[in-house]
């Protein structure tokens, strides 16, 4: 059976692909690879990988394109579950024959619920990693045959036994190739990535024990298993040969310095290939790592710091203190490397003082950019079951109308509404410093394409706190 793997349309500048933290319309356009899906797409004959949100596909549009599958896997995200069960829906109404799937970490954890949900729009859901799921599926194995799936039979749910994790990494296909086959590569856009950009994962899965972090509790594992660093040389190679127009190379792991020697070992075999590239890294990574990744042509990390207490970061098992996040960006300064950082508005322990104890900590950090979030409890972590026994969620809805994040948490202490305007206290009080904006200034009369990248990037971050605005009477 030929598949094809659809990221469904959504709303505008949504961004709910597999590589996304957040599944959101953000501040300014960024689109993330939708790697998961390319893996198996390359693992099956006849494959095709549509991305609806980057490639503005209409409905009609992709159903029009279905119509020549036999099987619609799609990458659905708790936020967009209803939308894309539509889509699924719509599928089904033009061609009843189509084995119509749903994976990603909310249907991994919440099978039952989200084939229910579906009343027949749905046939199967994947449970976890769904890259051999898929595959036997398209073979034309029997589905009870078929690990890791669940689907109704009868009326009665059936769940087959669980897909252990895949070790072998090595034996996945590259999922490059696929991206230059069927995706728009140009217009995948991250603003402080040097673009265009071509994002892979070395290794799955994470060791830390974050309480919100999504993947690693519910989908990839808390351990981590890498790729050989020569397998992962061999696909940076192809991209450098095959992808010409790539500027920067993006390692889209969890965490790509969890396992340090694998990252050293990765940075000596890409040093001589003389490309730029970024990481997600934590903030203890020790300074001789990052100068070995550095002098191999790391330009960039981007860090989660989450917020600038300490006992917040205990709250949420970060592994990180304060104090450490210092050290780590003075190293990254002191070598040369850009830094992202990345915060959470609304975790456990939050109130107005440890709001503005967190402003002040990026501005003392001066990061080159920064991504205010709001703490979303998906179903399947920690931070939900923790929200869920306080009794802290006020909706199930984690986006408004026009695909923006809301905020549904109320602490006795502080209000969703309250959280919800922190994050845009957050960027005025960091982007609007004068010494920001003096170092912005200083950019953009050197670099034209940098004036033309920055002027864009406010007048799409403008216009997307006007909309936020609008719809912040749905937050209280």
């Amino acid at each position: 059976m030929k598949p094809l793997f659809l990221n469904p349309p959504t709303f505008e500048d949504f961004d709910g692909g597999a590589g996304a933290r957040y599944q959101a319309s953000r501040e300014v356009t960024s689109f993330w690879y939708p790697t998961w899906l390319c893996f198996p797409a390359g693992m099956i004959s006849g494959s095709r990988v549509v991305d609806a949100p980057v490639q503005k596909l209409s409905m009609e549009e992709c159903l029009s394109i279905a119509m020549d599958f036999d099987v619609v896997v799609m990458y659905t995200s708790t936020p967009t579950l209803q939308m894309d069960i539509e889509t699924a829906r719509h599928i089904k109404g033009i061609k009843p024959s189509v084995v119509t799937v749903l994976t990603g970490p909310h249907v991994t954890v919440l099978p039952e619920k989200s084939l229910r949900a579906s009343h027949g729009a749905i046939d199967i859901v994947c449970r976890g990693e769904f890259d051999y799921s898929t595959k036997e599926l398209c073979e034309g194995r029997e589905w009870e045959r078929i690990d890791g799936i669940s689907f109704i039979r009868d009326d009665k749910i059936v769940h087959t036994p669980d897909r252990p994790m895949i070790d072998n990494l090595d034996a996945l296909p590259f999922v490059a190739p696929i991206y230059k086959r069927d995706l728009p590569i140009k217009e995948y856009v991250i603003p402080h990535f040097k673009n265009p950009y071509v994002s892979i994962y070395s290794s799955r899965g994470c060791p830390s024990h974050c309480i919100y972090c999504l993947w690693p509790q519910t989908f990839s594992g808390r351990s981590m298993r890498v790729r050989s660093a020569r397998n992962v040389f061999e696909e940076i190679s192809w991209i450098v040969d095959n992808i010409p127009e790539m500027r920067e190379l993006s390692f889209d792991d969890d965490t790509f310095t969890a396992d340090r020697k694998h990252a050293r070992e990765v940075a000596g075999l890409i040093k001589p290939l003389g490309i730029s590239w970024t990481i997600n890294a934590r903030a203890n990574t020790d300074y001789e790592t990052l100068k070995i990744m550095r002098e191999a042509g790391l330009r960039h990390v981007v860090v989660g710091f989450e917020s600038g207490n300490d006992q917040i970061l205990k709250n949420i098992k970060k592994g990180v203190t304060v104090s450490q996040a210092v050290t780590f960006a003075r190293d990254c300064k002191k070598l040369g490397l850009s830094i992202h950082g990345a915060f959470i508005m609304g975790l456990p322990g939050e109130t107005q003082d440890t709001i503005r104890q967190t402003i002040e900590f990026a501005k003392q950090l001066d990061l080159n950019s920064i991504q205010a979030s709001l703490a979303s409890p998906y179903p399947g972590t920690e931070f939900y079951a923790l929200c869920k026994q306080n009794g802290w969620i006020s909706s199930d809805d984690f986006i408004d109308d026009s695909g923006h994040q809301k905020c549904v948490i109320n602490y006795p202490n502080l209000s969703n509404t309250e959280i919800f305007n922190s994050v845009e206290e957050f960027y005025n009080k960091f982007y609007f410093r004068p010494k920001y904006i003096l170092r912005s200034i200083g950019r953009m009369i050197v670099d034209g394409d940098e004036r033309k990248k920055l002027l864009k990037e406010g007048r799409q971050y403008l216009q997307y706190m006007r909309k936020r605005k609008e719809s912040c009477s749905d937050c209280s």
